[in-house]
């Protein structure tokens, strides 16, 4: 085509909406109407949103090819933007299978270096089509993000319910804004500057959720090296801060110096030294902090820098963070226990897991579906059968209306129990104290003795902190009181 030639009206309105569906998250239901409406002549059923809107790309690109390879260059500055986003999703799209492939090596070898086919080809096509080698290597880039965010949301965090439906959408959401135009032009490199605060029960699946954010972030592709400049599977770094005594958490975050306190016997970095400039650090069980120890983590975020124990040399740290509980924030904020101002730097998005309580209540079939899930990961196969024997002893063990209080882990431990003995008995998690709104339902009512509402109160901390000891510590009881009460109700005697 010669240059600067016009497209079009038909061909410029089909860009401009195809562009649209191009930018739009690809868990909203907008995005799978927007599809039907471009491309709904030539959908079959059972067809994926993707392969239809290929088709009539194709299609119209291959009309528009006819006398020469049709490219940025050869329209106008404002039909050259409609044409860009159609550009960038044939080529996406027609290397798909490379990518899956590149990133299974990588999760697997933790190699950073790209096959020069796939390279070669997919920088080829998009300088074609009129993007300049730089460009075409930040594209690639962004489409090695685009797959990766698109399989650690869709294959970690499986449901239908609309609940999981609408964290898909958020988690997406975290990682390209809600405005994938403006990430694609200003926000793509500078997602570090926000943070995020996931929040929901023990056992809903924030540490997965996590790992979808920390796992799908942006990593440049170094075109001259034929690599990327870090490996995405070693870009993320969780640390549970309820696992560490109060005297050790500041070492393990901020790290120490050789001889900065009694036993200090070596240089040891901390996970903010150890973060990579592209990677998400996780911040689990933010709510057990000390506010000596929010205050200097409010430091990080807002200076991005940090100073080893022992230390006067500041460090930078590049990465995300990310930070999650299981505890009501805005309680412990009321109590003095958690900085407002820590509080709201953390929380540039907060996303709020849903229970399995919740999604049964609005997918009943979801039980099934994530026992069928589970089954196969244990047996490394999909089996109908023994999927149907799981759910089966479930009913006959447990009550139509158990509350699932360990939610998703507690599901993953009782199909494992069925595989094993044939049967769940929910001991502990099936006692009515393990559910916070059941024991406030009995307060209400007025229908508990002093000893049942301890025994209660204990067995929803033990459910939440998961040590016999921190309950101890929250109640002011020694700890085999506590075990004591943990026990109580449901009838058992517990580990010692």
């Amino acid at each position: 085509m010669a240059a600067s030639q016009m497209l079009t009206a038909r061909d410029r309105d089909f860009f401009l909406r195809v562009g649209k569906i191009v930018f739009a998250n690809p868990f909203s239901d907008a995005r799978a109407r927007q599809v039907r409406e471009v491309a709904g002549d030539v959908m079959r059923p059972g067809m994926a949103d993707a392969e239809a809107l290929m088709t009539v790309i194709s299609r119209r690109l291959q009309a528009l090819d006819a006398q020469g390879t049709f490219a940025l260059s050869d329209l106008s500055a404002e039909d050259a933007r409609c044409a860009k986003p159609v550009f960038l999703f044939d080529v996406y799209h027609r290397h798909l299978a490379g990518m899956d492939a590149l990133i299974e090596r990588q999760a697997s070898r933790r190699e950073t270096r790209v096959d020069a086919t796939l390279a070669d080809r997919l920088l080829g096509e998009l300088v074609r089509r009129g993007f300049s080698e730089e460009e075409a290597a930040r594209y690639f880039a962004l489409f090695h993000q685009l797959r990766r965010a698109y399989y650690f949301i869709e294959a970690g965090l499986v449901g239908e319910s609309p609940s999981m439906k609408s964290l898909r959408r958020a988690l997406w959401n975290n990682v390209f804004t809600h405005d994938m135009q403006l990430f694609d032009t200003h926000l793509w490199k500078r997602m570090e500057d926000f943070s995020t605060l996931l929040l929901g029960e023990t056992g809903t699946g924030k540490g997965q959720a996590a790992a979808a954010i920390g796992r799908s972030g942006h990593i440049p592709y170094l075109w001259h090296q034929r690599r990327f400049a870090a490996n995405f599977a070693e870009s993320f770094i969780a640390i549970n801060l309820s696992q560490f005594p109060e005297t050790l958490i500041e070492s393990e975050l901020f790290g120490h110096r050789k001889g900065a306190f009694t036993g200090a016997i070596e240089h040891h970095d901390g996970v903010l030294a150890r973060s990579s400039a592209h990677g998400t650090l996780l911040l689990d069980e933010i709510g057990e902090v000390s506010i000596p120890i929010q205050i200097k983590l409010l430091q990080v975020l807002q200076e991005r820098s940090f100073t080893p124990i022992g230390s006067h040399q500041p460090q930078r740290f590049a990465g995300r963070v990310i930070a999650a509980t299981n505890r009501p924030v805005h309680q412990l904020i009321a109590r003095g226990e958690f900085r407002h101002d820590f509080y709201y730097r953390l929380c540039s998005d907060a996303i709020t897991l849903p229970t399995l309580r919740q999604r049964l209540a609005e997918a009943p079939d979801e039980l099934a579906r994530l026992v069928g899930l589970l089954v196969t990961r244990m047996l490394g196969v999909a089996d109908a059968t023994v999927g149907g024997r799981v759910l089966d002893a479930l009913a006959g063990c447990l009550p139509p209306d158990y509350p699932w209080p360990g939610n998703v882990r507690e599901l993953e431990q009782a199909v494992r129990r069925v595989l094993l003995t044939g049967r769940y008995d929910a001991a502990i998690e099936a006692s009515a104290g393990a559910s916070s709104e059941a024991l406030l339902q009995a307060i209400d009512d007025g229908r508990l003795e002093a000893s049942a509402l301890l025994a209660r109160y204990c067995q929803l901390l033990y459910k939440r902190l998961g040590t016999y000891e921190e309950v101890a510590r929250r109640t002011g009881l020694d700890r085999r009181t506590a075990r004591k009460y943990i026990h109580q109700q449901a009838g058992t005697t517990g580990p010692a």
